[in-house]
């Protein structure tokens, strides 16, 4: 039986791996708005009335799991004036970090994602790789020349 596999590839911030992957995997609430936020596009805005409305969870948990998510840096938190009814008010607005969005991703169909976005996400991950990839040569004393002599090879 033929699989297809998709490639996931998913970059923790060593120090809270455990607690990011509880907070998400752990809850419901918290997964379903990492989904909400992908299917309003992994770099819009979202906003607590929207869950409260969208989601079937009370103001409650979805205050609890945007307070969680954004503490472990998943989610960004941000402050908009707008205006309601001829006044000003302040609304929280969250959208997923870098990390949030390679979560969010993890939930993704590949058939729901645009080419940019499949585009940008190859970008991001290269980038990512390469620096990762950069560090540890220097840790273990490797010559940037020979990976880059790798590198130009195989892009032939």
């Amino acid at each position: 039986m033929k699989v297809d596999l998709h490639p996931y590839v998913v970059f923790l911030p060593a120090e809270q791996k455990s607690k990011i992957l509880s907070a998400i995997f752990g809850s419901k609430a918290a997964v379903d708005i990492l989904k909400f936020s992908l299917n309003q596009g992994v770099s819009n805005k979202i906003y607590q009335k929207d869950l409260v409305r969208e989601l079937a969870y009370s103001n409650k948990t979805i205050i609890e799991n945007l307070k969680s998510l954004t503490k472990l840096g998943v989610l960004r938190e941000d402050m908009e004036k707008i205006e309601k009814r001829g006044r000003i008010v302040w609304v929280k607005a969250y959208q997923l970090s870098d990390v949030g969005k390679w979560f969010a991703l993890l939930l993704a169909e590949e058939k729901d994602l645009s080419r940019r976005e499949k585009a940008e996400i190859l970008q991001n991950v290269f980038k990512a790789y390469i620096k990762w990839v950069k560090d540890l040569s220097e840790k273990l004393h490797v010559n940037k020349k020979t990976l880059e002599k790798i590198f130009m090879e195989e892009m032939k």
